[in-house]
Protein backbone atom coordinates (compact mmCIF):
# COMPACT_ATOMS: atom_id res chain seq x y z
CA UNK A 1 0.00 0.00 0.00
CA UNK A 2 1.15 3.22 -0.88
CA UNK A 3 2.35 6.00 1.63
CA UNK A 4 2.63 9.83 1.29
CA UNK A 5 6.59 10.18 0.56
CA UNK A 6 7.95 13.66 1.67
CA UNK A 7 10.13 15.25 -1.61
CA UNK A 8 12.80 17.36 -1.72
CA UNK A 9 13.59 18.57 -5.59
CA UNK A 10 16.55 19.58 -6.60
CA UNK A 11 16.85 21.76 -9.95
CA UNK A 12 19.32 23.86 -11.77
CA UNK A 13 17.21 25.00 -15.19
CA UNK A 14 13.82 25.07 -16.58
CA UNK A 15 12.12 22.34 -14.76
CA UNK A 16 10.41 19.76 -17.09
CA UNK A 17 10.70 17.15 -14.68
CA UNK A 18 9.59 19.29 -11.53
CA UNK A 19 6.50 20.19 -13.65
CA UNK A 20 5.81 16.14 -14.19
CA UNK A 21 6.37 15.62 -10.67
CA UNK A 22 3.43 18.16 -9.88
CA UNK A 23 1.58 17.41 -12.09
CA UNK A 24 1.58 13.35 -11.21
CA UNK A 25 0.94 14.65 -7.80
CA UNK A 26 -1.66 16.86 -8.13
CA UNK A 27 -3.21 13.95 -10.52
CA UNK A 28 -3.20 11.63 -7.39
CA UNK A 29 -0.83 9.43 -10.15
CA UNK A 30 1.94 9.74 -7.56
CA UNK A 31 1.75 9.32 -3.61
CA UNK A 32 3.89 12.30 -2.73
CA UNK A 33 3.87 15.78 -1.30
CA UNK A 34 6.87 18.04 -2.32
CA UNK A 35 8.13 19.83 0.96
CA UNK A 36 10.71 21.91 -0.73
CA UNK A 37 12.12 22.83 -4.55
CA UNK A 38 16.00 24.05 -4.22
CA UNK A 39 17.56 25.63 -6.97
CA UNK A 40 21.32 26.77 -7.05
CA UNK A 41 20.62 29.14 -9.73
CA UNK A 42 18.46 32.10 -9.07
CA UNK A 43 16.95 32.25 -12.51
CA UNK A 44 16.52 28.72 -12.81
CA UNK A 45 12.46 28.79 -14.40
CA UNK A 46 11.99 25.62 -12.20
CA UNK A 47 11.61 28.22 -9.10
CA UNK A 48 8.46 29.98 -11.25
CA UNK A 49 6.98 26.67 -11.96
CA UNK A 50 7.36 25.77 -8.30
CA UNK A 51 5.71 29.41 -6.95
CA UNK A 52 2.80 28.98 -9.30
CA UNK A 53 1.57 25.49 -7.46
CA UNK A 54 2.63 27.37 -4.25
CA UNK A 55 5.10 25.12 -3.58
CA UNK A 56 7.85 26.10 -0.70
CA UNK A 57 11.39 26.77 -3.00
CA UNK A 58 14.83 28.13 -1.72
CA UNK A 59 17.82 29.14 -3.68
CA UNK A 60 21.06 27.97 -2.59
CA UNK A 61 23.91 29.48 -4.98
CA UNK A 62 26.68 27.67 -4.56
CA UNK A 63 29.71 30.05 -5.66
CA UNK A 64 29.06 31.53 -2.33
CA UNK A 65 30.51 28.59 -0.47
CA UNK A 66 34.00 27.25 0.05
CA UNK A 67 33.76 23.70 -0.93
CA UNK A 68 31.52 21.54 -2.25
CA UNK A 69 30.73 19.44 1.08
CA UNK A 70 30.24 22.60 2.39
CA UNK A 71 27.17 23.73 -0.06
CA UNK A 72 26.10 20.50 0.32
CA UNK A 73 26.02 20.09 4.07
CA UNK A 74 23.50 23.52 3.91
CA UNK A 75 21.34 21.45 1.22
CA UNK A 76 20.92 18.58 4.00
CA UNK A 77 19.98 21.15 6.57
CA UNK A 78 17.31 22.77 4.52
CA UNK A 79 16.35 19.11 3.25
CA UNK A 80 15.86 17.89 7.16
CA UNK A 81 14.08 20.72 8.52
CA UNK A 82 10.98 20.64 5.80
CA UNK A 83 11.47 16.43 7.31
CA UNK A 84 12.45 15.34 3.42
CA UNK A 85 12.22 11.68 2.99
CA UNK A 86 13.22 10.97 -0.78
CA UNK A 87 15.37 13.81 -2.85
CA UNK A 88 14.44 13.80 -6.29
CA UNK A 89 17.20 15.71 -8.66
CA UNK A 90 15.65 17.15 -11.58
CA UNK A 91 18.48 18.61 -13.82
CA UNK A 92 20.26 19.70 -10.71
CA UNK A 93 23.75 20.75 -12.57
CA UNK A 94 25.95 19.92 -9.40
CA UNK A 95 28.05 16.36 -8.49
CA UNK A 96 26.80 15.71 -5.05
CA UNK A 97 29.75 14.86 -2.32
CA UNK A 98 29.41 11.90 0.33
CA UNK A 99 28.43 14.43 2.92
CA UNK A 100 24.53 14.57 1.29
CA UNK A 101 24.80 11.04 -0.49
CA UNK A 102 25.20 9.52 3.09
CA UNK A 103 22.70 11.50 4.78
CA UNK A 104 20.45 10.40 2.28
CA UNK A 105 21.75 7.06 1.41
CA UNK A 106 19.26 5.10 -0.76
CA UNK A 107 17.21 7.86 -0.92
CA UNK A 108 18.58 10.16 -3.58
CA UNK A 109 16.77 9.57 -7.24
CA UNK A 110 18.53 11.40 -10.25
CA UNK A 111 17.10 10.77 -14.24
CA UNK A 112 20.07 10.62 -16.69
CA UNK A 113 19.49 10.98 -20.57
CA UNK A 114 20.72 8.06 -21.86
CA UNK A 115 20.51 3.99 -20.69
CA UNK A 116 23.01 3.35 -18.53
CA UNK A 117 25.18 2.89 -17.85
CA UNK A 118 26.51 3.67 -21.54
CA UNK A 119 26.69 7.45 -22.08
CA UNK A 120 26.96 9.06 -18.24
CA UNK A 121 28.29 12.52 -17.25
CA UNK A 122 26.99 15.43 -19.86
CA UNK A 123 25.57 15.68 -23.03
CA UNK A 124 24.38 11.92 -22.87
CA UNK A 125 21.78 12.72 -25.75
CA UNK A 126 24.98 13.77 -28.06
CA UNK A 127 27.41 10.54 -27.19
CA UNK A 128 24.25 8.65 -28.49
CA UNK A 129 24.17 10.33 -31.69
CA UNK A 130 28.01 10.24 -32.21
CA UNK A 131 28.54 6.68 -31.48
CA UNK A 132 26.13 5.75 -33.92
CA UNK A 133 23.78 3.51 -31.55
CA UNK A 134 20.32 1.94 -32.45
CA UNK A 135 18.58 2.57 -29.31
CA UNK A 136 18.62 5.29 -26.36
CA UNK A 137 16.53 6.16 -23.51
CA UNK A 138 16.74 7.50 -20.00
CA UNK A 139 17.38 6.32 -16.88
CA UNK A 140 16.31 6.75 -13.39
CA UNK A 141 18.59 5.73 -10.91
CA UNK A 142 19.57 5.98 -7.09
CA UNK A 143 22.78 8.22 -6.78
CA UNK A 144 25.86 6.90 -5.18
CA UNK A 145 29.36 8.39 -4.48
CA UNK A 146 30.29 8.19 -8.05
CA UNK A 147 28.78 10.17 -11.22
CA UNK A 148 26.18 8.19 -13.19
CA UNK A 149 26.78 4.76 -11.83
CA UNK A 150 24.17 4.38 -8.68
CA UNK A 151 21.61 1.56 -8.90
CA UNK A 152 18.97 1.43 -11.84
CA UNK A 153 15.37 1.22 -10.80
CA UNK A 154 13.66 2.37 -14.43
CA UNK A 155 14.64 3.03 -18.09
CA UNK A 156 12.55 3.83 -21.36
CA UNK A 157 14.35 3.25 -24.47
CA UNK A 158 13.58 5.35 -27.96
CA UNK A 159 14.78 5.12 -31.61
CA UNK A 160 18.05 6.51 -32.78
CA UNK A 161 17.54 7.84 -36.29
CA UNK A 162 20.68 8.75 -38.59
CA UNK A 163 19.52 12.19 -39.32
CA UNK A 164 18.97 13.06 -35.40
CA UNK A 165 20.62 15.65 -33.79
CA UNK A 166 21.34 15.91 -30.13
CA UNK A 167 18.22 18.29 -29.85
CA UNK A 168 15.83 16.09 -31.87
CA UNK A 169 17.12 12.88 -29.67
CA UNK A 170 16.93 14.95 -26.39
CA UNK A 171 13.18 15.77 -26.89
CA UNK A 172 12.34 12.35 -27.88
CA UNK A 173 13.93 11.23 -24.62
CA UNK A 174 12.62 14.32 -22.81
CA UNK A 175 8.71 12.77 -23.42
CA UNK A 176 9.67 9.30 -21.82
CA UNK A 177 11.96 11.24 -18.98
CA UNK A 178 8.27 12.53 -18.16
CA UNK A 179 6.70 9.32 -17.97
CA UNK A 180 9.49 7.29 -15.86
CA UNK A 181 10.46 9.65 -13.24
CA UNK A 182 7.17 10.14 -11.27
CA UNK A 183 6.61 5.85 -11.96
CA UNK A 184 9.71 5.33 -10.29
CA UNK A 185 8.91 7.76 -7.19
CA UNK A 186 5.30 6.07 -6.55
CA UNK A 187 7.03 2.25 -6.84
CA UNK A 188 9.51 3.93 -3.66
CA UNK A 189 6.26 5.48 -2.33
CA UNK A 190 4.32 1.95 -2.45
CA UNK A 191 7.49 0.31 -0.67
CA UNK A 192 8.22 -1.85 -3.37
CA UNK A 193 12.08 -0.81 -4.47
CA UNK A 194 14.73 -3.07 -2.63
CA UNK A 195 18.24 -2.11 -2.94
CA UNK A 196 20.41 -5.52 -3.06
CA UNK A 197 24.33 -5.44 -4.01
CA UNK A 198 24.06 -3.06 -7.93
CA UNK A 199 20.31 -3.82 -8.49
CA UNK A 200 17.26 -2.47 -7.61
CA UNK A 201 14.15 -5.26 -7.08
CA UNK A 202 10.51 -4.54 -7.84
CA UNK A 203 8.59 -6.29 -5.65
CA UNK A 204 6.08 -7.69 -7.29
CA UNK A 205 7.13 -7.10 -10.67
CA UNK A 206 5.56 -8.90 -13.52
CA UNK A 207 7.22 -10.41 -16.33
CA UNK A 208 6.82 -9.27 -19.97
CA UNK A 209 8.89 -11.02 -22.29
CA UNK A 210 6.74 -9.87 -25.28
CA UNK A 211 7.86 -6.05 -25.89
CA UNK A 212 11.41 -6.49 -28.15
CA UNK A 213 12.89 -4.44 -30.12
CA UNK A 214 14.56 -4.40 -33.39
CA UNK A 215 16.02 -1.04 -35.08
CA UNK A 216 16.22 -1.06 -37.93
CA UNK A 217 13.09 -3.23 -38.22
CA UNK A 218 13.59 -6.94 -39.58
CA UNK A 219 11.11 -6.11 -42.79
Amino acid sequence: MARQVSLGVLISGSGTNLQAIIDAVEAKRLDAAIRVVVSNRADAYGLVRAKKHNLPTKTLDHKKFPSREAFDQALVEILQARSVELVVLAGFMRLLSPVLVKAFSNRIMNIHPSLLPSFPGLHGQKQAVDYGVRFSGCTVHFVNEECDQGPVIIQAIVPVFPEDTEESLGARILKQEHRIYPRAIQLYAEGRLRVVGRKVLVDGLEKDESPVLVHPPLR
